[in-house]
């Protein structure tokens, strides 16, 4: 198993024995793994290189010790995930460039045709995986593919500087654990907004490559996608998520938002919660139940929300929470 990072089976096997053994001649280690003394000289040495063997003392026959595998074949395994890491990069570049140059010649290539939700998973987990600037999503109620707490590839890429714009339909906060799930994300570092409806799922990866559904959804069979490439598709699809990311409100996650400009106001983790749903047209009832508190607390609570922003109707809430940096 460990060839891959330089040592071979023969070699492993010895450094197992020995670590089995604790100190050993290379008499008894001829005995045990019945090989030529000459061979097992040659594997000591080879272990010794590496930094896995040592002498127990400056005698030509002193007792072989093993020593600790995890720096020399730490160290080791980085290397080798470095370079699995450039050379996934540098494939992801050049089937860029075989695409662009396919492209150019052929219009069939402009559109690729994927098929069924585990290879349409596995499509999205590639691209985020290699996702470098940024991430945009049209997440509608009842995924096909890709349920939001099965996107482990998001949190990763979150990690490592990749930027996350999503809009989410409205029912998807109503969806057990859905809310939920969104400020998982949100904490995360993902910019979330909510709009009532959206017109397409749609996963667009560095400005380079779009997700998109070809028919209509139906529960008669597997879902069929086109992934495109960069071209005017590709700018017409980019433009559609940028009109809906201005249209769309946004949604925080429970972290108090920063003092605001009325009697230095600042909303506890509760109220920005509430504030989030509210704005975002969740039925009072609907919040209620996310917030695990009573309709009429929901009332209450905003109500005292009316009377810090000093308005009386809930439109002038909603327009002053944002305008204050409430949401």
């Amino acid at each position: 198993m460990l060839d891959v990072i330089g040592l071979t089976p023969d070699e492993e096997q010895l450094y197992r024995c020995l670590v089995q053994l604790t100190t050993a001649r290379v008499g008894e280690l001829v005995e045990r793994l019945r090989r030529p003394r000459a061979e097992v000289l040659a594997q000591l040495d080879a272990l010794r290189d590496k930094g896995l063997v040592l002498p127990t003392g400056p005698q030509p026959d002193a007792p072989l010790r093993p020593l600790a595998p995890d720096v020399p074949l730490g160290e080791a395994l980085l290397r080798r995930q470095e370079a699995l890491e450039s050379a996934r990069a540098a494939v992801t570049q050049l089937t860029e460039e075989y695409r662009a140059g396919m492209r150019r010649h052929d219009a069939d290539h402009l559109v690729e045709v994927v098929t069924g939700a585990r290879v349409l998973r596995e499509r999205l987990r590639d691209l985020q995986n290699n996702a470098r600037v940024e991430v945009l999503w049209f997440c509608r109620a009842n995924p096909i593919a890709m349920p939001g707490q099965e996107n482990a590839e998001e949190f990763d890429a979150l990690a490592r500087g990749v930027r996350y714009r999503a809009i989410y339909e409205r029912a998807m906060l109503l969806e057990p654990g859905g809310l939920e799930d969104i400020e998982r994300g949100v904490r995360a570092g993902e910019h979330a907004r909510v709009l009532d409806r959206l017109p397409v799922r749609l996963a667009i990866v560095d400005g380079r490559t779009a997700i998109c559904p070809l028919v209509p959804e139906r529960g008669d069979g597997e879902p069929t996608a086109a992934v495109i490439g960069r071209s005017q598709l590709l700018d017409a699809l980019l433009a559609l998520f940028e009109s809906h990311w201005l249209m769309a409100t946004p949604l925080n996650s429970s972290t108090p938002a920063p003092p605001s400009g009325v009697d230095g106001y600042r909303p506890g983790a509760d109220e920005a919660r509430l504030l989030s749903l509210f704005v975002a047209g969740v039925p009072d009832k609907s919040i209620a139940s996310q917030l695990g508190v009573s309709r009429r607390t929901v009332q209450r609570r905003l109500a005292d929300l009316m009377a810090v922003a000093g308005v009386d109707t809930r439109p002038g809430l909603a327009f002053q929470a944002a305008r204050l940096g409430w949401i």
